[in-house]
């Protein structure tokens, strides 16, 4: 998938093609899914807002499993107020998904009490200086209508080892019989012919204790954000990676700035990305705004009003 800002970089994954399009303007939105980043970095590089709503929150019947445990549905559009409209319509309990919950969602949020602010932690933005200066902007727009505590820290918790060996395990058995079939040497990147077999010699041992320690990870995150309305940071650390180099050596050098995308996975809590700026090579960067689980409203109403006083949002690639 490649981002419409510049067909030279990626759109970002997994939910690549649903995030083009929605940025081309060739749908009003798109269905992404998240097992870890998935809707918040093709958010970031394609220009848009991606809502990752809390697991359970959306039935995930009808799509590609990757993950049992970690997958999540939620919607990929040009605005917060977007994303609420389409969650409204998906949400909620299925039968056919016993994941599912019914669980109310109220949107729009019942207007903000005046001279009332939100309480917002703070991440410390790392990555790219354009990402880092366009994070801090958007904190001079949030300052009018939250209050922020900085230098707030995540528990020190292995959230991307955890989430790291169930996907790996789980994804070995969503893909068992592409597995079997030997037919992953016609893959064409390089590093995908192989790296799928990895996943069927995790330990059991290994993955029982990765699913074991979701559960103190889950009490450790919710502590934290029972003090917060919602915590932000930047969406990614860097824009959109070249298409022409292998991912990982992209941006050498280029540290920080991810680290709410496995936490909040592993826990299932949910988050929203929204453009803020532009960085290298005139590509999007974004803010995500995070939340405890089931706060998707309110973290629509942080979004929604960030983007009443911006026009990031507005921006449009030429295609």
């Amino acid at each position: 998938g490649r981002t419409p800002w510049n067909t030279d970089f990626w759109s970002g994954g997994s939910s690549s093609g649903s995030a083009a399009a929605v940025s081309a303007g060739l749908v009003s939105f798109a269905i992404g899914s998240e097992t870890s980043g998935s809707i918040i970095t093709p958010a970031a590089f394609c220009g848009i807002a991606g809502l990752r709503p809390t697991y359970g929150r959306v039935s995930r019947h009808g799509a590609m499993a990757l993950c049992w445990t970690l997958d999540k549905l939620g919607p990929l559009a040009r605005s917060a107020d977007c994303c609420g409209l389409v969650l409204s319509a998906i949400a909620g309990h299925d039968s056919l998904d016993a994941s599912s919950v019914d669980k109310p969602f109220e949107f729009p949020e019942p207007q903000r009490e005046a001279g009332k602010k939100y309480r917002v932690g703070v991440l410390k933005p790392g990555g790219q200086e354009e990402v880092v200066e366009n994070f801090k902007q958007s904190l001079k727009v949030l300052e009018k209508f939250c209050d922020f505590v900085e230098g707030v820290e995540l528990p020190k918790l292995p959230f991307g080892v955890a989430v790291g060996t169930i996907v790996g395990a789980e994804g070995a058995s969503a893909f068992r019989d592409l597995l079997d079939s030997g037919k992953c040497k016609d893959l064409k990147a390089t590093n995908c012919k192989f790296s799928g077999f990895g996943g069927m010699f995790i330990p059991a041992v290994d993955y029982i204790q990765a699913l074991r320690v979701r559960g103190p990870m889950k009490r450790e995150m919710d502590k934290l954000y029972a003090k917060f309305d919602a915590i932000v940071a930047p969406s990614r650390p860097t824009v959109a990676y070249p298409i022409d180099k292998d991912f990982s050596a992209a941006y050498p050098g280029v540290r920080g700035g991810s680290e709410l995308i496995p936490a909040g996975n592993a826990v299932g809590q949910p988050a929203i990305a929204v453009p803020n700026g532009f960085g290298e090579k005139d590509l999007p960067t974004g803010i995500q705004i995070t939340g405890k689980a089931w706060s998707e409203t309110r973290l629509l109403a942080i979004a929604a009003e960030y983007q009443k006083a911006t026009d990031w949002h507005t921006k449009r690639p030429k295609v």
